[in-house]
């Protein structure tokens, strides 16, 4: 299993990179204007040190849960996500904002690659499992078990915040050497009843642990 992330991560670039505003919010309904906006101050972590040692890749393993405390998120099971009939990224529908959903195309959360998840940061309803977006910093982890029994252990090197037109394609789907996570909600001021932007939590595998 472990030695076909590169071709499954390939396959999905190859799949969405001429689409632009991959991730929608709102999953046909309009977010409520009472929400507050989300935004995240960009930054990028120092590159690591040489001495850093690198965290040994897991084989494939569907994710079960997410965990992302600086931001009070801890749900589950993790919904799976493949395409949508316009070829765009499925979000969870507006019955699961309180889940966060596993893009199906790609590797798992601690195989070698990019391993990509999704969350409502609100729909019509109001306020969703990643509301709190906002609250996360650069060197913040995120865990996230998976259905092994193992724990995987990220930690956050970027946070980004994107017009859905310029969406990151290649950045955020494109092969990686070594086992990271993107987590992908919406943000921005409500413009026509949608949120016009993209945050993006970029992750490195930094530990894995027994569930």
């Amino acid at each position: 299993m472990s030695a076909r992330p590169r071709s499954r991560t390939t396959a999905a670039l190859l799949v969405v990179a001429a689409l632009t505003g991959l991730v929608g919010c709102s999953a046909g309904a309009a977010p409520t204007a009472a929400t507050p906006p989300a935004r995240v101050a960009e930054a990028t972590a120092p590159a690591p040190t040489a001495s850093t040692a690198p965290v040994r890749p897991l084989a494939r393993s569907l994710p079960v849960r997410v965990q992302v405390p600086s931001a009070g998120v801890d749900t589950g099971p993790v919904l799976e996500l493949g395409l949508a009939a316009d070829g765009t990224v499925e979000v969870p529908s507006v019955a699961d904002a309180d889940r966060i959903g596993w893009y199906d195309k790609g590797v798992t959360p601690g195989e070698t690659g990019p391993a990509v998840l999704i969350g409502h940061f609100d729909t019509a309803r109001g306020p969703a499992v990643l509301k709190n977006v906002s609250r996360v910093r650069v060197g913040d982890e995120i865990a996230v078990t998976r259905a092994d029994g193992k724990v995987a252990v990220f930690r956050v090197r970027e946070l980004e915040q994107v017009d859905k037109k310029t969406f990151p394609t290649a950045k955020v789907y494109g092969d990686t050497t070594r086992p990271e996570l993107r987590l992908v909600t919406c943000g921005g001021e409500l413009v026509d009843g949608h949120r016009p932007d993209n945050i993006i939590l970029y992750a490195d595998l930094v530990a894995t642990r027994a569930a």
